[in-house]
């Protein structure tokens, strides 16, 4: 990796002042003084900046517990965006890990690890979502077997893939998924004329939404979490 890139991913470094600090000496590679921004950075290099070794970055695994009112995206837009719950160094290379609706709260995981992210959300791969469902009707027991053999939404061609569905209450239920189709698990009962009133994301996977979280915070993956997804 080029120097100056190496020094923007793992300081608080714009592109224009890392080859400032290389140009006027403040950067040394395993002790040695080095000017050319173009100075390929090895992966056991030891990088210094004014005397000072940089330690990477590397890639970061983040759960966090999503609050209503926050949105999904990289950005602000109508509503803000999940990532100004985050305070983090080089916040802007994390992304979010499939999404959820603004009025949907629970689990949601980010990462800057592109590879892993793309693991979790291929359709191939059908990972589990489990949603603690709250509903404006009562639910009858013998929807159970409609959601197990799949249900056909409203516009579209073939049936959701099996869920499993267990009821808690009349009006609260467990609902665990398959897939990540545009507003599933409302459609899903709407599509047997009830209405979703809440909805609350507790797992992905085999990475359960951390009980000591209140809403907005977050904390880093453990390895077990992290790896489990690979």
């Amino acid at each position: 990796m080029r120097l100056d890139k190496y020094l923007c991913q793992n300081t608080k470094l714009t592109r224009s002042l890392a080859k400032k600090a290389i140009s006027s000496g403040q950067i040394s590679v395993n002790i040695k003084c080095v000017k050319n921004p173009a100075f390929k950075v090895k992966l056991n290099d030891e990088v210094f900046y004014s005397g000072d070794q940089i330690s990477t970055l590397g890639h970061r695994y983040l759960m966090l517990n999503k609050p209503l009112g926050y949105i999904c995206s990289t950005e602000d837009e109508v509503h803000p965006s999940v990532l100004n719950l985050i305070d983090i160094d080089k916040r802007e290379r994390l992304h979010i890990v499939g999404r959820l609706d603004v009025d949907t709260t629970g689990l949601v995981l980010i990462t800057d690890d592109g590879q892993w992210s793309h693991r979790i959300t291929s359709p191939k791969r059908n990972c589990q979502k489990s949603y603690q469902v709250d509903l404006a009707e009562n639910i009858s027991a013998d929807i159970i077997e409609r959601f197990k053999k799949g249900l056909l939404l409203k516009n579209e061609l073939k049936p959701t893939l099996p869920a499993q569905l267990v009821i808690q209450s009349k009006k609260k239920a467990l609902l665990s998924i398959q897939e990540g189709r545009y507003h599933q698990v409302k459609r899903m009962f709407a599509a047997l004329g009830n209405h979703v009133e809440a909805l609350h994301r507790i797992s992905i996977g085999r990475i359960t939404l951390d009980a000591q979280l209140a809403d907005g915070e977050w904390r880093y993956l453990t390895k077990d979490e992290m790896i489990s997804m690979n």
